[in-house]
């Protein structure tokens, strides 16, 4: 068929253009680092990322509600950064992650789904899982509610985190502290 070559050629200086007046339009949100088009699932540092995961959290945390409007993770905020699989660190998944409390220079942080475990809870009870429903936010493009997972607390490196989602309010916060405290003891 004639004209087909003509239109394909067509139609791509039509999508380069429009790709190059998405990039120079109104800023992106902000983010720390490119997020590549398929999420991670190897750690960070396998990436050209900061170090390896440290391994989960043990013992007390001591949550503090801290937000700042500066770019740099803070309790209090729903950030994105690779979560290892807990029964593989070596692999893993970018997700928003509500950062809990500080330990030293590292973060402590609670995976965020968007799906409902409120159906599977006695399974997911049994299993040693505890989940929290914290609505919908920022984080979620979608505006999907989401749960937070308060049993598995994870160690971040700052600079690993990839961009900030929102900031959780302090009542909601609160709930997710507490329940930290009532499930970890």
């Amino acid at each position: 068929m004639r004209g087909g070559g003509a239109l394909r050629s067509g139609l791509r200086l039509l999508l380069r253009a429009a790709a190059s007046a998405a990039r120079t339009s109104a800023p992106a949100e902000p983010r720390r680092a490119p997020r590549s088009a398929a999420p991670p699932t190897s750690p960070p540092s396998s990436r050209g990322g900061h170090g390896t995961y440290a391994g989960d959290a043990t013992g007390a945390v001591r949550p503090q509600y801290a937000p700042h409007a500066d770019g740099d993770p803070d309790p209090g905020e729903v950030v994105w950064a690779w979560v290892p699989y807990e029964e593989d660190h070596s692999r893993g998944k970018d997700r928003p992650v509500l950062v809990i409390a500080r330990d030293g220079a590292q973060l402590l942080g609670l995976m965020l789904t968007s799906k409902d475990h409120d159906r599977d809870a006695e399974q997911e009870a049994r299993a040693g899982r505890h989940w929290v429903d914290v609505g919908s936010g920022a984080w979620d493009r979608q505006g999907r509610p989401s749960e937070v997972r308060v049993d598995r607390v994870l160690r971040l490196d700052p600079s690993a985190v990839r961009r900030e989602g929102a900031v959780l309010d302090r009542t909601r916060y609160e709930r997710v502290a507490a329940e930290v405290a009532r499930v970890r003891g």
